[in-house]
């Protein structure tokens, strides 16, 4: 419900402030009083295009914000999906607009696109006015009526549920397909490069070993030399260093009788001595080790060509990279040997979806047949009193060849407002005042069936008077009693109807026109809807009849 209006600079109106109430309000006032800029600021917190023309004259930028009471409407998920402050009560809509271009949207204080804005709109604001035709031809339109009316809104959440699981599953099967069909033709390929890989028996670390072994077979001779010539050094008997060590000890050993400081001299030249030594039989002994061997020098020569083959075929430059493609082309191989069973193992979960799926919208389909023959009926009664006594109306139901996201039926809207016409599609053949008292009809069967959004009427009521005015003015009150409902009107039949009443009117304030509004009294809505009944001169004769039409 929209609790409270406020607009800034937009274009007759410097600022304004309108609190609304519950139940049926009308909006009346001269013709280009200011109504229709009003209803225009309004739809700019809906999310409509901006015009930087709107600004008024002088002004930077434009304010309009509207506070509503969101109670009523479960709109958490739409907060929380877009990280939005959510009041369960409150709710407020801004939008900005600069004399650059420049636009901005709100909700709650946050910034937010104009798709979030128009979206969340569409649950508080119904803006009707006399031409609005294309929503009444709407087939999602049609459906949403008879499902108000039908009152099969668990159902409809238990078939949306299964439809999209239906959907999820298809999507997984199709890819499944695709993909075993991509790779089938590739099988050939990846056992032939798998069984390579496999054959290699490739281990880790088996490079850096086999290159260390080759580097020390390839260099045998000089190796042998080196270390030959390294054990010469320390243990040749003439000039060999461990000899000289020996003969360095024992010349320590016969001063240390007469110098005592030679006992650490003793010791170090014994570890030395020791070290040296076992290092020249550790040398002999890996001297007498190394035997050039051809078959397997050959062999890792051979081993690490094999290694860099295919290193270089895989683009790749490690064994361990190697093993891994290894493995994931025996796990590819595996996946496509179990395609056929997991396309099986879906294509039965499929069918069955597909058949719950089938099941449910056709129990869907069964609460619109019956809701298709109250609304049938019952707008007649509603509508046929408004002008239009042999108004002939049909709400046909088509089956389609599958079911898709709002079950299995097409809906269609057919009218001829002729005793004898043709039954045609409501766009198609009723004219702006015909699908103005259809959509009042509609409107009013499914008013309190669920939450619907504040509803204003913007002069649906033109080319009517009388004692139609005084019907839809019935109407309208009667869906005020379960809803927020504001019409803006110059019929003073309908006008009576209101629990309350706004007055649009402009005044020359210097060298600008301003629009104001306010609302009436008692004794000014008398007076208001005189003038409405008698024209320029109000009449006590208007006055009486204003008073009876207020009772």
């Amino acid at each position: 419900m929209l609790k409270r209006l406020t607009i800034q600079n937009y274009a007759l109106i410097s600022n304004l402030e309108i609190e609304f109430s519950q139940g049926f309000s009308v909006i009346t006032g001269e013709t280009g009083a200011g109504k229709s800029i009003i209803i225009g600021a309004l739809s700019l917190i809906l999310g409509q295009r901006a015009d930087a023309k709107s600004i008024q004259q002088g002004k930077d930028k434009c304010s309009i914000e509207g506070l509503f009471d969101i109670s009523s409407y479960g709109l958490e998920a739409f907060f929380n999906e877009r990280d939005l402050d959510y009041d369960t009560q409150n709710c407020i809509l801004r939008r900005e607009i600069w004399s650059s271009g420049k636009s901005r949207a709100f909700i709650n204080d946050s910034p937010v696109s104009l798709t979030d804005l128009k979206e969340l709109g569409t649950f508080l604001i119904d803006i009707h006015s006399q031409h609005q035709n294309l929503l009444l031809g709407d087939n999602r339109f049609q459906l949403q009526v008879l499902d108000v009316l039908a009152g099969n809104k668990n159902l409809r959440e238990e078939y949306t549920t299964h439809y999209r699981e239906f959907l999820s599953i298809g999507k997984q099967l199709k890819e499944l397909k695709e993909k075993a069909s991509e790779q089938a033709g590739e099988q050939d390929y990846l056992r032939f490069q798998f069984q390579q890989l496999e054959e290699a028996k490739l281990k880790p670390a088996e490079q850096t070993e086999l290159e260390e072994e080759l580097r020390i077979l390839s260099n045998m001779e000089e190796l042998k030399n080196g270390l030959y010539a390294i054990e010469h050094l320390l243990s040749d008997d003439n000039k060999g260093v461990v000899v000289s060590l020996k003969e360095s000890l024992n010349l320590a050993q016969s001063l240390q009788k007469i110098y005592a400081p030679s006992g650490e001299i003793i010791e170090r030249v014994q570890t030395a001595y020791l070290d040296l030594k076992d290092l020249s039989l550790e040398i002999s002994r890996q001297s007498e080790k190394l035997e050039l061997d051809p078959e397997r020098l050959q062999w890792i020569n051979e081993r690490l060509d094999l290694i860099y083959s295919l290193q270089q075929k895989h683009k790749t430059g490690s064994v361990e990279a190697l093993i891994s493609l290894r493995d994931n082309l025996e796990a590819q191989l595996q996946e496509i040997e179990n395609y056929d069973d997991e396309i099986a193992k879906l294509q039965k979960l499929l069918d069955a979806s597909r058949q719950r799926v089938t099941e449910l919208s056709g129990k869907v389909s069964t609460t619109r047949k019956k809701a298709a023959v109250y609304l049938e009926k019952q707008l007649v009664d509603q509508v046929s009193v408004l002008g239009m006594p042999y108004m002939q109306f049909s709400c046909r139901i088509m089956t389609k060849e599958s079911p898709d996201a709002t079950g299995i039926d097409d809906v269609g809207f057919l009218f001829t407002a002729n005793k004898n016409g043709e039954l045609k599609a409501v766009a198609q053949t009723a004219s702006g005042g015909e699908i103005s008292r259809l959509m009042l009809g509609i409107k009013s069967l499914i008013a309190g069936a669920t939450a619907l959004p504040t509803i204003i009427f913007d002069e649906i009521d033109t080319g009517v008077s009388g004692e139609i005015a005084d019907k839809m003015g019935d109407i309208m009150h009667r869906m005020g009693e379960v809803m927020q409902v504001i019409a803006i009107t110059h019929l003073p039949q309908i006008a009576a109807k209101g629990d309350s009443q706004f007055f649009v009117y402009k005044e020359e304030e210097g060298d600008f026109t301003e629009t104001h509004i306010r609302r009436l009294s008692t004794e000014e809505r008398i007076k208001e809807i005189a003038q409405m009944l008698s024209g320029s001169e109000l009449t006590s004769a208007a006055i009486e009849n204003a008073k009876e039409l207020l009772k």
